[in-house]
Order: structure tokens, then C-alpha cells, then sequence
């Protein structure tokens, strides 16, 4: 199934009334923030972000090119972008990658490059990534249990993504981010996780599962969503009862921490947050060298805030993550039409949804949209 484009993206007055100004959308949110997949492809299979055979194959003429998301970011820059976060796919995969983030730092403008990844490939490219200008890194850590990893992954050893971490922090990133996405059934160690920021420098944050991808769309079977074999993860079969609310996931984390003898989570002090916080709110345990954090996006959605964008590898402009609403912005790109991407860009921000509905799934999987 091909994904849906917005009928506005790139006509010509789409936007009748225009935006509000330049880096304000239709609500008055300031948008300074863009993440960029650069890829849909991965070295991983998790189970919420694609399919196991990894998503249809592009050519490379239907991408993207390094050149391409460059003079994108100048343009967005002029209009109020600040902050640059590369994504996948696993963003690592590319070959472009350090170029990219080279031409991106001197971009004016442009005063934060971030990259979020499994941590596979840090260990071999953290020195490269680093002296190309990249500032830091978020990597996923759904579980520290190997076998758990391996059925989340498909493909992934946990011993990879601690390797990653571990590059990380020794070549000099900050903060250092761990996402952990809490699904409730698969019953992980949360506790285990949080307890990675008590000796290591990192920000560990725990996600609320949230419904990207359709059924469809990954090719399940709603009549198949009972139990598979044994160690099959069956994500077709989460619903709404799998979201684990971020109050009650610290609750769990303190009742845990009290039976090891531990003080509980306290919130973190005014200025302890770690740079490029967003939606995130943080707490630490007494002494810790990190903190845990708690992104709240199904329990108590921040929208009122949302300050992002959002550019596929394809080339389509998303508002916002829970929406199929795209505009399309390729064309005028491989154009050259520098004029022509501005006048989608501020026609995709001035109908940035005031927040994200219910939903039960996007046409798109998470790893083409970026995250």
C-alpha cells in the first residue's frame, strides 16, 4: 500500500491564509525542531517499527539525497529551524551519514545535530560521527534481557547496544539517551533498565507505547492475533491495554527500588534536565550519575508544546507524528525550485494539527517515518 499524501502538498495557494509568521504554526507553537529520516532501511527488525522482511525496497532515485536534505535544512533554517535530529530507519546504515552531518553544521543557523540509533554501529563510527559535528546521541534499549532483546529485535544482540552506549560516552556525546519503549505485555525490567543511570552518566527514558503502523499495513491478520509459537512477539495483538502510563511505570520503578533498599525517584532539580529535554519529564535516584525520564505521549500528551517537523527519507513533510497527513516536497526539491520548497514548508507548518487524535494506527510504519 503506497502512502497517503495530503492533496495540499505543493499546489499552488494551498495555503490561502498563510502562516502566522515564520517558525509559527497555525496554534502559535514556535517550530524549531526537525527530525529527518535519512533512511528507512535498518540492521534491526523491532517488532513496532517494521516488518520482518524489512520494508519494500526504494530505489535510490526515489530518495533523498545527502545533497537534497542539506538544502532542505538551509531553507528551514531561514524559517525558524534550529535544532536537527537524524533518524532512520537506523541512520547509521547510510554511507551518506557523516558528510551530512558535516554540510549540517555549517548551516547558520543550525545550532544543535542530534542522531537517534540502535547503538550497533557506534562503537566503529562514534570518532567519525563526533568530529563530523554531530552533538549527541539517543539510542534504544527496549530490554536488558538477551533473549528479549533478540525476539524485540529480530536481529539485535543487547551486548551491541551497551557497546554502543559505552562509544558513546567515551568519545565525548552529551547527554547520552536511552528510549525504552514499555509495552505492558511484554512484562520488561524497568527497574533493570533505570538502574543503567545510576553509574553511567545517561538519561534513560521510558516511551509509552504508541499505535504506529497500521495491522494492515504490516500485513497481520486480526483473526491471527492470539497466541503464536512459543518467543513470537505478536504486535498485531497490542491495543490500548499495552500502553503503560508513565505514573504507573514509576510507581513500579519505586516499589522495585524500595525492595533493593534503594530511595525512590525524586524529580529532578530546576537545570537538571538534559539538553534537548522536549516532551521528556526527569527524575533521578538519590546520587545517581543520570536520570530517568518519562515520555508521556498517550497518557498526557504534550501537543500544546509539540515544537517539531518532520521530513521522510522520500521526501514528504510531516506535521505530526500521529497524522498521515503529508506534503509532499521531492518534486521541488530534485527541482531545484528553492522557492517552491518554502512555500510547502510554511504551508505544512501553518496546518500543524492543534493536537494528534486517537488513533489506532498510521499507513506508514515508524521506521519511514523517523521517529
Amino acid at each position: 500500500m503506497a502512502p497517503s499524501v495530503s492533496s495540499r502538498a505543493g499546489a499552488p495557494g494551498a495555503s490561502e491564509a498563510g502562516p502566522r509568521g515564520a517558525g509559527v504554526d497555525g496554534c502559535g507553537r514556535g517550530i524549531t525542531y526537525l527530525r529527518i529520516a535519512v533512511t528507512d532501511k535498518c540492521n534491526f527488525r523491532c517488532v513496532y517499527c517494521m516488518p520482518a522482511e524489512g520494508v519494500p525496497p526504494r530505489s535510490h532515485e526515489e530518495m533523498l539525497s545527502a545533497e537534497e536534505i542539506a538544502r532542505f535544512v538551509r531553507i528551514a533554517a531561514r524559517e525558524g529551524i534550529a535544532s536537527v535530529r537524524l533518524t532512520g530507519g537506523e541512520p547509521l546504515v547510510s554511507h551518506r551519514i557523516v558528510p551530512l552531518i558535516r554540510e549540517l553544521r555549517e548551516i547558520p543557523g543550525i545550532e544543535d545535530i542530534s542522531l537517534t540509533t540502535n547503538g550497533a554501529l557506534l562503537p566503529r563510527m562514534a570518532g567519525a560521527l563526533k568530529d563530523a559535528g554531530l552533538d549527541r546521541v539517543n539510542i534504544s534499549l527496549d530490554t536488558l534481557d538477551p533473549v528479549q532483546f533478540g525476539a524485540i529485535t529480530r536481529l539485535g544482540r543487547v551486548e551491541q547496544a551497551l557497546a554502543g552506549i559505552d562509544a558513546a560516552l567515551s568519545h565525548g556525546f552529551h547527554p547520552v539517551k536511552v528510549n525504552c519503549v514499555v509495552v505492558r505485555r511484554l512484562q520488561q525490567d524497568v527497574f533493570g533498565m533505570a538502574r543503567l543511570s545510576l553509574e553511567r552518566p545517561v538519561h534513560v527514558r521510558f516511551i509509552e507505547y504508541m499505535p504506529i503502523g497500521s495491522d494492515e499495513e504490516r500485513g497481520f491478520r486480526a483473526a491471527d492475533a492470539g497466541e503464536g509459537p512459543a518467543g513470537e512477539l505478536r504486535p498485531e495483538a497490542w491495543d490500548a491495554s499495552d500502553t503503560v502510563p508513565s505514573r504507573e511505570l514509576r510507581e513500579r520503578i519505586d516499589a522495585e527500588a524500595a525492595a533493593a533498599g534503594m530511595g525512590p525517584l525524586e524529580a529532578a532539580a530546576e537545570g537538571g534536565a538534559p539538553a534537548g529535554a522536549g516532551p521528556a519529564r526527569y527524575w533521578r535516584f538519590p546520587d545517581a550519575a543520570g536520570t530517568v525520564g518519562f515520555i508521556s505521549a498517550m497518557s498526557n500528551h504534550f501537543c500544546a508544546s509539540c515544537n517539531r517537523m518532520r521530513l521522510t527519507a522520500d521526501g514528504a513533510i510531516r506535521p505530526c507524528l500521529f497524522s498521515d497527513a503529508e506534503y509532499r516536497v521531492f518534486d521541488a526539491l530534485r527541482a531545484g525550485d528553492d522557492d517552491a520548497v518554502a512555500r510547502i514548508w510554511r504551508d505544512a507548518v501553518s496546518h500543524k494539527p492543534r493536537e494528534h487524535e486517537v488513533i489506532k494506527g498510521t499507513e506508514r510504519f515508524m521506521s519511514q517515518i523517523g521517529g
